[in-house]
């Protein structure tokens, strides 16, 4: 079966880090830029970061510069997002997605909707 499994959320307290994971299975990553979407409630989807198929270009949303971290490890067909300093404005679900590689190396960060995970709760609460 050909999916993106997301994992790794829960719920932290502000200033918390969590590390979410996305594993491909019945494909592999290797050729695909991949990316990590949120959703709240009651707003818009956002990109939050993507990574190309190379590793080489990056994008990360402003309001998540320097807290988090985009990586990819091809060799376990898995995506992380490590998320430091978290806030409750980070509160919502996260997914991943493939994007189009030579977009983020262009500064966009959006799904080509070849494959999308189901989503991870993501939770920044006292």
């Amino acid at each position: 079966q050909v999916q993106l499994v997301e994992s790794g959320g829960g719920l932290v307290q502000p200033g918390g880090s969590l590390r979410l994971s996305c594993a491909a299975s019945g494909f592999t990553v290797d050729y695909h830029g991949i990316g990590w979407f949120r959703q709240a409630p009651g707003k818009e989807r956002e990109g939050v970061s993507c990574i190309s198929d190379s590793g080489d270009s990056t994008y990360y949303t402003h309001s998540v510069k320097g807290r988090f971290t985009i990586s990819r490890d091809n060799a376990k067909n898995t995506v992380y997002l490590q998320m430091n300093s978290l806030k409750p404005e980070d509160t919502a679900v996260y997914y991943c997605a493939t994007v189009n590689s030579l977009d983020v190396g262009m500064g966009y960060c959006e799904e080509d909707h070849d494959y999308w995970g189901q989503g991870t709760q993501v939770t920044v609460s006292s």
